[in-house]
């Protein structure tokens, strides 16, 4: 019997991460001090893909400078889409104009067809990408 995408993506993956399987099926990695969650969703019969979410910078305060970044950022990546989640802080929730933010980077493709190598370094280019979107807006 085939392994499945979902334990192709733990074996292909745990080869060079850390993996943690998670009780609602996501898979989680630490990648350069960034977060990302993978999902394996099937969209029709004979067609899965494995959509990454990678969190590259949380609680970062929102200003102008981030805002001209993040949209540079977004510009330049070719392996995912970047987005600027915005929100209230807790802590300066007295002052109505504090803001803060996160910083996502977001890639959905189809991994049946890939090879084991082919799907981990997929993903590890879209996890680097977004090592790279932090440093640049975290300096």
């Amino acid at each position: 019997m085939m392994p499945s995408l979902q334990e192709r993506l733990v074996t292909v993956l745990g080869e060079v991460l850390a993996v943690e399987e998670e009780p609602d099926g996501a898979l989680t990695v630490r990648h350069n001090h960034t977060l990302a969650s993978l999902r394996v969703v099937t969209i029709t019969e004979g067609l899965e893909l494995v959509s990454l979410t990678q969190v590259v910078a949380w609680d970062v305060p929102l200003t102008r400078r981030i805002r001209d970044r993040v949209t540079a950022q977004a510009n330049t990546t070719q392996l995912g889409t970047v987005a600027l989640v915005e929100r209230d802080s807790e802590a300066t929730a007295k002052r109505a104009s504090a803001k803060i933010a996160d910083v996502m980077l977001r890639y959905n493709f189809p991994g049946a067809g890939l090879s084991d190598d082919a799907l981990r370094t997929l993903v590890l280019l879209v996890l680097d990408r977004g090592a790279e979107i932090r440093r640049a807006l975290t300096g």
